[in-house]
């Protein structure tokens, strides 16, 4: 029997580029978002407006809710003293208002970049299980690799259930070769949220997060397990990115795993 669909889902970072997605889709699901997010949302004058340091904001925040998405923090890499402010201190902040508030239930967004120097498999080799072993390849992946032990860890002590999304690239349509693999569309990501808040039991639960993908990288077994089932796939974006991009190149850097250019030269966060 799947578990009780949530009413109240606090939605952290709001206000950027999947946090907007998310806002767009899930309410059709059934949710209402509480929105949280360190900068004010146009047309949404009760969202929250702090940042995860700010512990009295979270008290409020996770008042009364059902579940929480977190997707909010640095998505790029930055210096290790901002990821650790953000990222780690924030996402433990977030844990404890959770737990001292009884919610029973976290949507954390992890990322690819937590295995990011795993090889990416080759033609007709395995897809990339689960659990394949963390190979954070910036400190913004580490900070995903401590957020899914965070998780972890209270799920262990405090019974507080998690399901740990590694999520490949959440955008209206993919906008490179290596995102050909590793694409979920908006709509599935929506999906696979929806799913990863009403599956029984998942204690602490980890997922690769896409769609299904012809030329997908990672497997979704663990995904598919919580109720997903995903619709789309990138392959009709494929003629026209390989045209302009060329097929992915064994030999280079940049190609060679998982986490793709963060691996080599990363983007770094821009604030």
């Amino acid at each position: 029997m799947p578990a009780p669909t949530p009413r109240t889902v606090l939605l952290t970072g709001a206000a950027g580029g999947l946090g907007t997605l998310m806002r767009e889709l899930l309410p059709a699901h059934g949710y209402t978002l509480r929105l949280f997010d360190m900068v004010p949302i146009e047309g949404e004058p009760d969202a929250i407006t702090a940042d995860l340091g700010d512990k009295d904001a979270l008290r409020d925040a996770v008042r009364g809710v059902d579940a929480i998405i977190h997707l909010a923090g640095i998505s790029l890499e930055a210096p290790f003293e901002k990821i650790l402010r953000a990222n780690i201190e924030g996402t433990y902040n977030l844990y404890e208002a959770a737990r001292a508030a009884h919610v029973p239930r976290i949507v954390f967004a992890s990322s690819n970049h937590a295995i990011g120097f795993t090889p990416r498999p080759q033609a007709g080799a395995p897809l990339i299980p689960v659990d394949t072993p963390r190979r954070p390849d910036t400190f913004y992946g580490l900070s995903k690799s401590f957020g899914e032990d965070l998780a972890q860890l209270y799920w262990d002590r405090h019974g507080l259930e998690t399901v740990s999304i590694r999520i490949g690239s959440c955008f209206p349509e993919p906008t490179s070769v290596r995102m050909l693999s590793v694409w979920m569309s908006p709509a599935d990501g929506a999906r696979l949220f929806d799913a990863a808040l009403t599956a029984a039991d998942v204690g602490h639960t980890v997922v690769n997060g896409s769609s299904d993908n012809t030329r997908l990288w990672w497997d979704l077994t663990s995904a598919r397990a919580l109720g997903y089932e995903p619709q789309d796939d990138s392959e009709p974006y494929a003629a026209k990115l390989v045209a302009e991009q060329g097929e992915l190149d064994p030999e280079n850097p940049d190609h060679a795993h998982l986490g793709g250019h963060f691996c080599t030269n990363p983007p770094i966060w821009p604030h």
